[in-house]
């Protein structure tokens, strides 16, 4: 087919808003603020099937004629397309069999079977659960109905670009679109070149799993040994031939992103919308915010799609630890300080008002410790001075703001046994979350009694969750006693808990 071809294929697709809704194309307040950039959000993830999926699955299935439909169709899909073909299945009448990777998210396989799709659970990537869907289709008679490489898919996809041109008038910088496979960037891309070439198209994939940015790169497809899941929606090994033919002529750039980046793309459209999306659904959001610094972008109009919501809610939680550190506004680093009575608070008040966001320690050495901390930064640099001002005062750090493994596990294995920790106590205290009252704390404390562990992770709440151990000498007792009913913080003594007595004591 010419390229030229799917201006009217896209004009014709009509059909798809049979299931499909005109998704608002929406300003985000607060990016827009933030970048100095009219930032647009084309809202696809409030599409019934919370994905933009449904308008290709739908065209291509309307397409098919009667008799071919009733025999049935079977797809492969990570979630979001089988969404879309059960739902236009059961719309039609017709069975649908959809093979989905078993790393695919519960909530997408559940969502499936509730539009009355079959579902076949087979391989651990896309490209497995293909291969697999193609031998069924052999097998059963049904007509595959492929979730990128497919004309009619790529003009269902394209209608989003139509709407987009329509719902902005005004001239426009460039469309920020997540690429897995190449349908969705495809059909926007041949409308919107077709129509006003001066608006950039430009593709955003993960850094572990950059298909089309390496196709493009080579001119010539390439399929990749393996790819990251973090971001299933686009969790694709090799992209499909017209879709790279059609990127190869018509997308000006790919850009690729990390996982943090994605995270706190999730995190700032949370803060405009209330929506949280799927890490391939913020795929968009993460690039043009990359684009926005590289380029020093100021005043234009960015549109970003966002694809999909479809994400299970365990996985939140790691978002959210991630959030910070993508959008840089946390920094993690190790400090050294000396082993006594003391220190700790001194290192505490140099790091002055901001807000610490994490403090894990072990005793593990008589003469230095070693301790990981979170804090809070609002700037560029901050950072930078903060670590300066420490070393000044004779404290060495190291910045693991951008270093995978102490964030990804480090973090999470500061401590073990301390049996040099002499008469050591154990107490779990909840702190008001609120600047000071871990200053509070340690002021309150006689400065004989030697901090041994410390464990703070900052996750929201009212209330902090602390464990601390301190070595309080036994004539101590009675002042020690004192000391927790003046400071008036809940505590609960852990010291006998046999989690301590197995691990940390």
């Amino acid at each position: 087919m010419k390229t030229t071809d799917y201006l009217e294929r896209i004009l014709q697709a009509t059909r798809v808003y049979d299931v499909a809704m005109e998704s608002p194309l929406q300003q985000a307040p607060g990016l827009s603020l933030r970048l100095g950039n009219d930032v647009l959000l084309k809202r696809e993830d409030l599409q019934p099937v919370f994905s933009f999926k449904l308008r290709g699955a739908y065209n291509k299935m309307a397409s098919l004629p009667a008799s071919v439909r009733k025999k049935g169709v079977i797809t492969a899909s990570a979630g979001n397309h089988a969404q879309g073909v059960a739902l236009a299945a059961q719309r039609m009448g017709v069975h649908a069999l959809v093979v989905m990777p078993v790393t695919t998210p519960i909530i997408k396989v559940n969502a499936v079977r509730a539009r009355g799709g079959e579902v076949v659970l087979h391989g651990v990537s896309y490209s497995e659960a293909q291969v697999h869907a193609a031998h069924l289709a052999r097998i059963k008679g049904f007509t595959f109905v492929h979730p990128y490489d497919d004309p009619h898919v790529i003009a269902g996809q394209g209608t989003i670009a139509m709407e987009i041109l329509r719902q902005h008038p005004h001239p426009l910088e460039a469309i920020f679109v997540p690429v897995g496979g190449g349908g969705l960037i495809s059909g926007i891309a041949a409308y919107v070149k077709r129509l006003c070439p001066e608006v950039k198209v430009i593709g955003v994939q993960p850094c572990d799993s950059d298909a089309m940015r390496q196709s493009l790169e080579v001119n010539r497809r390439v399929q990749l040994d393996q790819v990251g899941l973090f971001a299933d929606g686009v969790a694709v090994r090799q992209v499909g031939a017209e879709t790279f033919r059609l990127c190869r002529a018509w997308v000006d750039e790919i850009v690729t992103v990390d996982t943090d980046a994605i995270c706190a793309a999730v995190k700032d459209v949370f803060d405009d919308t209330r929506a949280i999306l799927e890490p391939a659904g913020a795929l968009s959001i993460a690039g043009l915010k990359k684009v926005v610094g590289r380029d020093r972008l100021k005043g234009k109009a960015l549109v970003a799609i966002a694809s999909g919501a479809n994400t299970n809610f365990d996985r939140l939680r790691f978002i959210a630890e991630r959030a910070e550190l993508g959008e840089q506004r946390e920094a993690v680093f190790a400090a050294t300080i000396p082993e006594e009575p003391g220190s700790f608070r001194r290192f505490c008040e140099l790091l002055g008002d901001r807000a610490v966001t994490e403090f894990n320690y072990r005793f593990a050495d008589e003469r230095q410790a070693h301790v990981f901390v979170g804090v809070a930064v609002s700037r560029a640099g901050e950072v930078r001075d903060l670590l300066k001002r420490l070393k000044a005062q004779g404290i060495r750090t190291l910045d693991l703001s951008d270093n995978e493994m102490a964030k990804l596990h480090v973090r999470h294995l500061v401590g073990g046994r301390a049996p040099q920790a002499q008469h050591e106590t154990l107490y779990r205290f909840e702190f008001p979350e609120r600047p000071g009252a871990l200053i509070r704390f340690l002021n309150s404390m006689s400065a004989a009694w030697n901090i041994s562990l410390f464990h703070y992770r900052n996750h929201g709440a009212d209330y902090g969750r602390v464990l601390v151990g301190l070595q309080v000498p036994p004539q101590d007792k009675k002042t020690f006693q004192r000391f927790l009913e003046q400071l008036g913080y809940p505590w609960v003594e852990e010291t006998r808990n046999p989690a301590y007595a197995l691990f940390l004591g």
